[in-house]
Protein backbone atom coordinates (compact mmCIF):
# COMPACT_ATOMS: atom_id res chain seq x y z
CA UNK A 1 0.00 0.00 0.00
CA UNK A 2 1.90 3.60 -1.39
CA UNK A 3 1.01 6.05 1.02
CA UNK A 4 -0.37 9.55 -0.87
CA UNK A 5 2.85 12.13 -0.43
CA UNK A 6 2.51 14.89 1.20
CA UNK A 7 2.29 18.22 -0.80
CA UNK A 8 2.10 21.95 -0.11
CA UNK A 9 -1.47 21.03 -2.21
CA UNK A 10 -2.42 18.74 0.26
CA UNK A 11 -0.84 20.27 3.32
CA UNK A 12 -3.02 23.61 3.07
CA UNK A 13 -6.30 21.66 1.41
CA UNK A 14 -9.36 23.85 2.56
CA UNK A 15 -7.06 26.26 4.67
CA UNK A 16 -7.07 28.90 1.83
CA UNK A 17 -5.51 31.89 4.36
CA UNK A 18 -3.03 29.59 5.38
CA UNK A 19 -1.92 28.54 1.86
CA UNK A 20 -1.73 32.50 1.23
CA UNK A 21 0.27 33.12 3.95
CA UNK A 22 2.67 29.99 2.64
CA UNK A 23 3.02 31.56 -0.55
CA UNK A 24 4.08 34.98 0.75
CA UNK A 25 6.09 33.35 3.14
CA UNK A 26 7.93 31.06 0.36
CA UNK A 27 8.97 34.07 -1.97
CA UNK A 28 10.36 35.75 1.03
CA UNK A 29 12.59 32.62 1.36
CA UNK A 30 13.28 32.00 -2.87
CA UNK A 31 14.43 35.54 -2.42
CA UNK A 32 17.33 34.95 -0.04
CA UNK A 33 18.83 32.30 -2.18
CA UNK A 34 18.44 28.33 -3.18
CA UNK A 35 16.62 26.38 -1.13
CA UNK A 36 14.41 22.96 -0.29
CA UNK A 37 10.63 23.12 0.43
CA UNK A 38 9.85 19.59 2.57
CA UNK A 39 6.36 18.74 3.24
CA UNK A 40 5.55 16.54 6.14
CA UNK A 41 2.17 15.98 7.59
CA UNK A 42 2.84 18.62 10.24
CA UNK A 43 5.00 21.19 8.82
CA UNK A 44 6.41 22.66 5.60
CA UNK A 45 10.29 23.38 6.08
CA UNK A 46 12.49 25.65 4.11
CA UNK A 47 16.12 23.90 4.00
CA UNK A 48 19.26 24.60 3.07
CA UNK A 49 22.16 22.38 5.12
CA UNK A 50 19.74 22.25 7.63
CA UNK A 51 16.21 23.47 8.04
CA UNK A 52 15.52 27.14 8.95
CA UNK A 53 11.94 27.79 8.88
CA UNK A 54 9.01 25.89 9.67
CA UNK A 55 5.50 26.82 8.63
CA UNK A 56 2.47 24.87 10.56
CA UNK A 57 -0.79 24.99 10.71
CA UNK A 58 -1.82 25.43 14.75
CA UNK A 59 -5.98 24.89 13.78
CA UNK A 60 -4.59 21.11 13.20
CA UNK A 61 -3.77 20.59 17.00
CA UNK A 62 -5.62 23.00 18.99
CA UNK A 63 -8.68 25.41 19.15
CA UNK A 64 -6.69 28.54 17.03
CA UNK A 65 -8.33 31.05 15.04
CA UNK A 66 -4.51 31.36 14.03
CA UNK A 67 -3.73 30.46 10.32
CA UNK A 68 -0.40 29.64 10.04
CA UNK A 69 3.00 29.57 12.10
CA UNK A 70 5.85 30.75 11.16
CA UNK A 71 9.01 29.31 13.16
CA UNK A 72 12.49 30.31 12.40
CA UNK A 73 15.56 28.37 14.02
CA UNK A 74 18.32 30.74 14.28
CA UNK A 75 21.32 30.59 16.28
CA UNK A 76 20.43 33.46 18.95
CA UNK A 77 17.45 34.74 21.09
CA UNK A 78 15.89 37.37 19.76
CA UNK A 79 13.42 39.86 21.83
CA UNK A 80 10.66 40.93 20.10
CA UNK A 81 7.19 40.98 21.19
CA UNK A 82 5.73 39.89 17.75
CA UNK A 83 7.23 36.69 18.54
CA UNK A 84 4.43 34.19 20.62
CA UNK A 85 6.57 31.63 21.89
CA UNK A 86 10.86 31.43 21.76
CA UNK A 87 12.29 28.20 22.98
CA UNK A 88 15.58 26.53 23.19
CA UNK A 89 15.10 22.59 22.05
CA UNK A 90 19.28 22.28 21.40
CA UNK A 91 22.48 23.81 21.92
CA UNK A 92 22.67 26.33 19.31
CA UNK A 93 19.13 26.61 17.82
CA UNK A 94 16.50 29.14 19.28
CA UNK A 95 12.78 28.15 17.99
CA UNK A 96 10.98 31.61 17.53
CA UNK A 97 7.26 30.87 16.82
CA UNK A 98 5.41 33.89 15.02
CA UNK A 99 1.59 33.39 14.63
CA UNK A 100 0.78 34.84 10.72
CA UNK A 101 -2.80 35.90 10.33
CA UNK A 102 -1.96 38.68 7.52
CA UNK A 103 0.57 39.05 4.32
CA UNK A 104 1.69 42.30 5.93
CA UNK A 105 3.41 40.43 8.74
CA UNK A 106 5.95 39.40 6.65
CA UNK A 107 7.64 42.78 6.36
CA UNK A 108 11.49 43.90 6.42
CA UNK A 109 12.08 42.48 10.08
CA UNK A 110 11.00 39.29 9.46
CA UNK A 111 13.01 39.52 6.40
CA UNK A 112 15.93 39.84 8.17
CA UNK A 113 15.53 37.14 10.86
CA UNK A 114 14.69 34.34 8.28
CA UNK A 115 18.23 35.79 6.43
CA UNK A 116 19.71 35.21 9.67
CA UNK A 117 17.90 31.82 10.04
CA UNK A 118 19.06 31.25 6.29
CA UNK A 119 22.54 31.81 6.41
CA UNK A 120 22.79 29.90 9.61
CA UNK A 121 21.48 26.83 7.90
CA UNK A 122 24.43 26.72 5.88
Amino acid sequence: MNAVPWTVERFFDGAPAALALYQAAEQMAADLGPHEVRVSKSQVSFRRRRGYAYLWRPGVYVKSAVPLVLSLALPRALDSPRFKQVVHPAPGTWMHHLELTDGRQLDAEVRGWMLEAYEAAG
